[in-house]
């Protein structure tokens, strides 16, 4: 059993994904500063957020309420990193970093999510 969320692996996946978005999009045009930029940080944000939020949570329900939420900016952060490469901001080989650390946290997430679900 983990003392706080910090020792989890998958928070801190996610929180070294939030923050290759983070770098990611210092590069992206100014014009996208209220788009792109803001929103796939926003999402990628809120993965380790949430998972650290659930974590706080004394009821197995509300912990996987919260790691439910992380999952869905997961998937969030992914449609976004999508876009960017179909508009040509990000690179393929960009792109495809991103996407292994995202298909990392994801599996990590429902690993966490099915061994809770198990105690509901």
């Amino acid at each position: 059993m983990y003392k706080s969320f910090e020792e989890m692996p998958v928070w801190q996946k996610a929180m070294d994904l939030a923050v290759s978005i983070f770098k990611l999009t210092e590069k992206l045009p100014r014009k996208e500063d209220y788009g792109l930029t803001s929103q796939i940080r926003r999402s990628s944000l809120s993965v380790p957020g949430n998972i650290s939020e659930g974590f706080g949570r004394k009821h197995t329900k509300d912990k996987l309420n919260f790691y439910y939420d992380s999952r869905g900016s997961l998937a969030e952060t992914k449609n976004h990193l999508i876009y960017g490469h179909h508009v040509g901001y990000f690179t393929k080989t960009t792109f495809e970093e991103n996407s292994k650390q995202i298909e990392e946290v994801w599996k990590e997430l429902n690993s966490l999510i099915n061994s809770l679900f198990k105690k509901v």
